[in-house]
């Protein structure tokens, strides 16, 4: 159901609605309802509670109200995992992504849609780039301000927004504003934005091997040039998993993350400050979904599911080595840099048993010299690549 109301609702979806014994949703899509025989009631907070009432209906007629498209930006899929097919029947409506570009005139094939509302704003950061253009969905009227406020602290007050209420509805109303202004607005929920991007904020690079000003670290960050040669080595893949091991600041698992919206990540890392420089990181470059592991690489190898491709990057010793080895399933890539004396050995024997490729990065950084300049060179990395 969108902010139209019910009028716009197909003859199935009235029919359903009519012959349901419960009806819940949102109290706004409630109150657009004709008269029904159904039980209706709002869904609860936590949104989890409200997958729970629906679990236990099985069996009995009941219909979940949700705004636009179910399964664009939507609850469909959160709901869906628990049921079995037959169990379920979606009658999707306009897209709120869908009724904004009609509005505003974008072609949704080239405009950035992301989902806002049950999200941190940084997931907008990698997008943030002079004339991009981004529509979103937000939680409520009041997380405008919100945004106005990342906006212009990235750098990019500048950007118009064009905010666009109950699309659809006989109440329908579009505001435009710039993200530096202030203006006394009066917004209600639902809230979509289209977004044009301008400012002099910083931009992400789309190529590997981001700047290492980009992390807060402590010292213990895989430098950008061997970053960029080691992500080159892990290769990631669509809908690849990878462990990211002794992971420090989390700097490989973020490019991991960010080269590819549909792979997934596990840092692992067991001192508890840098864990959270890794949280920290993950959520200001806009990739809040990575999960981090505060345990000793060999407890945490034994909790997770298998992956597609691993790191190691610290903590690494033989029989850890090993056991990682045995774990992993035929065709998993393995990507491990050492610093030391002990890991190029330990690295050395690993290639002489297990086969792969073996290769010593050494690289070097013009500093000043008294009056003049030389070069300074880095520590020398191994690194060994392998698939099983």
């Amino acid at each position: 159901m969108d902010d139209g109301g019910y009028e716009r609702l197909s003859s199935e979806a009235l029919h359903h609605i009519h012959s349901a014994h419960l009806i819940i949703g949102p109290k706004r899509h409630l109150s657009m309802l004709p008269d029904v025989k159904a039980v209706t009631q709002d869904w609860p907070v936590p949104f989890s509670d409200g997958i729970e009432l629906l679990l236990q209906r099985r069996g009995s007629p009941t219909v979940m109200l949700v705004s636009g498209d179910p399964f664009w930006f939507g609850a469909g899929s959160v709901i869906t995992r628990h049921l079995d097919a037959h169990e379920w029947l979606s009658l999707p409506g306009h897209s709120c992504f869908s009724l904004a570009a009609s509005e505003v005139g974008w072609p949704l094939e080239d405009t950035i849609c992301i989902g806002l509302h049950a999200a941190p704003l940084s997931r907008l950061r990698p997008h943030l780039a002079p004339h991009q253009k981004i529509m979103a969905t937000l939680r409520d009227g009041d997380a405008i301000y919100d945004l106005m406020t990342y906006l212009s602290e990235s750098g990019f007050g500048e950007t118009q927004i064009t905010c666009l209420e109950a699309l659809g509805h006989t109440a329908q109303k579009i505001t435009t504003i710039q993200a530096n202004e202030a203006p006394d607005l009066q917004l209600s929920h639902p809230v979509m934005v289209a977004l044009l991007v301008a400012g002099e904020g910083r931009v992400m690079p789309r190529v590997t091997g981001l700047a290492d000003d980009w992390f807060d670290h402590d010292g213990q960050i895989t430098k950008q040039p061997i970053r960029a040669l080691t992500l080159a080595a892990l290769a990631p893949r669509p809908s690849d998993y990878l462990w990211d091991l002794g992971a420090g600041s989390g700097s490989i698992a973020i490019e991991w993350l960010l080269s590819n919206p549909s792979l997934r990540a596990s840092a692992i890392e067991r001192n508890a400050k840098r864990a959270q420089t890794i949280r920290d990181n993950a959520r200001t470059l806009g990739v809040d979904h990575l999960e981090v592991i505060e345990l000793d690489i060999e407890e945490a190898i034994e909790t997770l599911s298998l992956p597609d491709c691993i790191f190691i990057g610290g903590g690494l010793k033989e029989p850890v080595l090993h056991r990682i080895w045995d774990k992993m399933a035929p065709g998993t890539r393995l990507v491990a840099n050492g610093v030391t004396l002990e890991t190029e050995q330990l690295l050395i024997a690993a290639y002489r048993k297990y086969g792969g490729s073996l290769s010593k990065f050494e690289t070097s950084q013009l500093v000043p010299i008294g009056t003049m300049q030389g070069w300074k060179s880095a520590f020398p990395i191994t690194q060994w690549s392998v698939t099983k």
